[in-house]
């Protein structure tokens, strides 16, 4: 019996693991950013979809963890490391942050896509796990689909095509 491919959809400020013969997408990906760790030996893969920075920024009292790069890049280790991945041979792929509209105005509030980045990198880099590549920044949205058998991030950019990394 052969094992039927599933899609795992990971939304807005969400956080899913998938396994083979499963890959895992998600779309809407603006000045979001869309982080995928992986062990390529387990073939287990975990994307997070981060919407902003830094939770500490949050006003309300319960926070979705998975909508900020700090708590979801945590969030997201600790679910592969329980479903056995390895934290050394642990890899990360991105895409995303695009600064989807121009402001008059120089504030760093504004810039949300490049500070998506630079928080998601900030975390991988004290967890020490290397970024492999990335499809980062510019002005157009994303989808992105990432496939633990083979390691490989499909990306569709809004009128700019495909691209595999």
């Amino acid at each position: 019996m052969t094992e039927v491919l599933q899609i795992v959809k990971v939304g807005i400020a969400d956080v899913k693991l998938g396994a083979i013969p499963d890959k895992i997408r998600t779309s809407g990906l603006g000045s979001c950013v869309g982080a995928v760790v992986y062990d390529e030996r387990k073939q287990l893969a975990g994307m997070a979809h981060v919407m902003l920075p830094d939770s500490t920024m949050a006003k309300q009292g319960t926070i979705n963890r998975y909508k900020y790069a700090d708590t979801a890049m945590d969030d997201l280790l600790e679910m592969l490391l329980e479903k056995g991945a390895s934290k050394y041979r642990l890899k990360a792929k991105l895409a995303g942050g695009a600064q989807m509209f121009t402001f008059k105005s120089s504030s760093d509030m504004m810039r949300i896509g490049p500070r998506n980045i630079e928080a998601v990198k900030k975390k991988l880099t004290q967890f020490n796990i290397p970024i492999i590549s990335e499809d980062v920044g510019g002005k157009s949205g994303r989808t992105i689909v990432f496939d633990p058998a083979t390691a490989q991030l499909h990306i569709r950019k809004v009128n700019h095509g495909e691209v595999t990394i």
